[in-house]
């Protein structure tokens, strides 16, 4: 999976909205004076109101200072420094999701909230796949809500994936035990499994995820090969907390960030991989089924504080 120059141009457009807030602001703050201790504390506030967090804010501010007294610096190189000490926080974590050739299927199971965009990240993900040539199953493994299934029927046929699916209300982990077994049977190269997120009713959430984890390893004791958690970039400071509770019901491998075009909130990710240092897998930047790609770390760092492209 890989993205080019179009997409690091849609990438900065959808971080408009956060980049707008940062980039400006800087400007904004420079305009009349240097990089002096009082502009430092706005810069803070601003990587705050961005939601990267107050310590990662902190240490940002901090390391700003450091430049500033290296060097007189401009707004531009206020920004360059900005983009440089986020794209190192986040480089070690910026990781495409990689297939293992000696599982087959590689089985994906996708959680998150509902409304976090998971079905939508599983349609991308498996036209990302078929555009590698690989043969890709879904599982409509989210029997609690209709919608759910027939937007990832939906997704199937644009795909060109076939879709396990039963009626609404059925036992979650018996269809992808069949889905698991289908796959396994045709030689897919990959299994992509929808589920429920009603956070309302976490226990319930629990024990179905941890019924869907038993049932996968009677199949394959190695089953799932990823669990990717999907987070809504419009919700903030809360995408903390989803990580936290989908961690403690799930082993989570990995991250993906959506709707990034919607929200001023976007530093939200550079917060969340300092604090739980797990795989940035991919983002998304808008509606259409192109609109997925691996997170690359520097393309993202320069998008967010409003800087053209890094290469």
């Amino acid at each position: 999976m890989t993205g080019g120059a179009g997409w690091i141009e849609r990438l900065r457009r959808g971080l408009g909205r956060s980049s707008a807030r940062l980039g400006q602001g800087i400007s904004d703050i420079l305009a009349k004076r240097r990089l002096d201790a009082e502009a430092l504390v706005e810069i803070e506030e601003l990587l705050i109101a961005a939601d990267l967090g107050a310590a990662t804010a902190g240490r940002l501010a901090a390391k700003l200072g450091e430049a500033r007294l290296a060097r007189d610096i401009s707004a531009e190189g206020v920004k360059e420094e900005l983009a440089r000490s986020i794209a190192e926080i986040l480089a070690p974590y910026a990781r495409p999701l990689v297939l293992d050739p000696a599982r087959k299927p590689f089985a994906i199971l996708v959680v998150g909230v509902n409304g976090s965009g998971k079905t939508t990240t599983i349609g991308r993900l498996a036209k990302l796949f078929r555009d590698e040539g690989k043969t890709v199953t879904l599982a409509a493994g989210d029997t609690f809500r209709a919608a759910a299934v027939q937007q990832l029927k939906i997704w199937g046929e644009r795909a060109g994936c076939p879709v396990v699916a039963r009626d609404q209300g059925a036992d979650a982990a018996g269809l992808v035990h069949d889905a698991l077994s289908e796959s396994r049977a045709r030689g897919d190269d990959v299994l992509l499994i929808d589920t429920a997120g009603r956070l309302h009713n976490k226990s319930d959430l629990m024990a179905e995820l941890g019924k869907i984890l038993r049932v996968m390893r009677r199949i394959d004791p190695s089953a799932p090969h990823e669990v990717l958690l999907v987070l809504d970039a419009t919700v903030g400071q809360n995408a903390h907390n989803q990580v936290e509770v989908f961690r403690e019901m799930t082993q989570v491998t990995g991250l993906a960030m959506t709707k990034l075009d919607g929200t001023a909130k976007g530093g939200v990710l550079v917060g969340l991989a300092e604090r739980f240092a797990l795989p940035i897998r991919a983002i998304g930047v808008g509606e259409g089924i192109d609109d997925l790609r691996p997170f690359d770390a520097e393309d993202f760092a320069h998008g967010l504080v409003g800087l053209g492209d890094s290469r």
